[in-house]
């Protein structure tokens, strides 16, 4: 998980090395980012990810030999923290629900402009939600179809479940913080609880286990 008052450290996935060269530029020229580095295969990308410990995994989807779903999953088997922002082109179901049950915190098409990259970075190493409107209204869809699941609550304290249910509206921790009148590392403490329990690393992960739960309305997705 980022230390706050330390660079988030990035790691790029992409088979396309000029792609790779515009991410980290645009990333690097950021004072509170770092790029520490970056591969161009799902294979690598497990390697180096053991290696270096990212903050914040920006994982694209078609590559030559392991894709980044397999990459994503053997990432998280090792490391259920590990934050992955999936990066790419391809606004497709099946891979974006394929990643989303992967473990992926966030999912990025490459047509965002620079601020919604950067946004997305930061929230994500901060443990917030990070999906592109176009996934997110996929992802509603998807749930409120087939959200019937009535599990029990006690998995969760009535204060983690409060929380989870506010962040599940794309609300920040600062803005949860206002909402129940509590300090933002309070909800930090909450959140990091919720994730631990939950074996999860993202604030994505956790409202998607929620909704499947029964534990959170999927019309409150943000």
């Amino acid at each position: 998980m980022h230390v706050e008052g330390h660079p988030i450290r990035l790691m790029l996935v992409d088979d396309h090395p000029v792609v790779r060269k515009g991410t980290r530029e645009l990333l690097d020229g950021e004072a509170d980012l770092s790029v520490v580095g970056e591969v161009g295969s799902g294979q690598e990308a497990i390697v180096m990810a053991r290696e270096l410990l990212p903050d914040v995994i920006l994982m694209d989807v078609s590559m030559p030999g392991m894709n980044g779903i397999e990459a994503t999953k053997a990432i998280k088997a090792e490391r259920p923290q590990q934050n992955v922002l999936v990066l790419t082109s391809y606004d497709d179901d099946a891979y974006i629900f394929a990643l989303l049950e992967a473990g992926a915190a966030g999912y990025l098409l490459k047509n965002a402009s620079e601020d919604e990259l950067l946004g997305a970075v930061r929230a994500v190493a901060a443990g917030e939600s990070a999906l592109h409107p176009s996934v997110a209204r996929k992802v509603l869809e998807r749930f409120s179809a087939t959200s019937t699941s009535t599990a029990p609550l006690d998995t969760l304290s009535p204060r983690e479940l409060e929380v989870l249910r506010i962040a599940a509206t794309g609300r920040t921790n600062k803005e949860i913080a206002r909402d129940l009148d509590i300090s933002p590392r309070t909800v930090q403490v909450h959140l990091a609880n919720i994730f631990s329990k939950l074996d999860v690393g993202s604030r994505t992960e956790a409202v998607l286990i929620g909704i499947k739960r029964g534990w959170v309305n999927p019309n409150d997705l943000a």
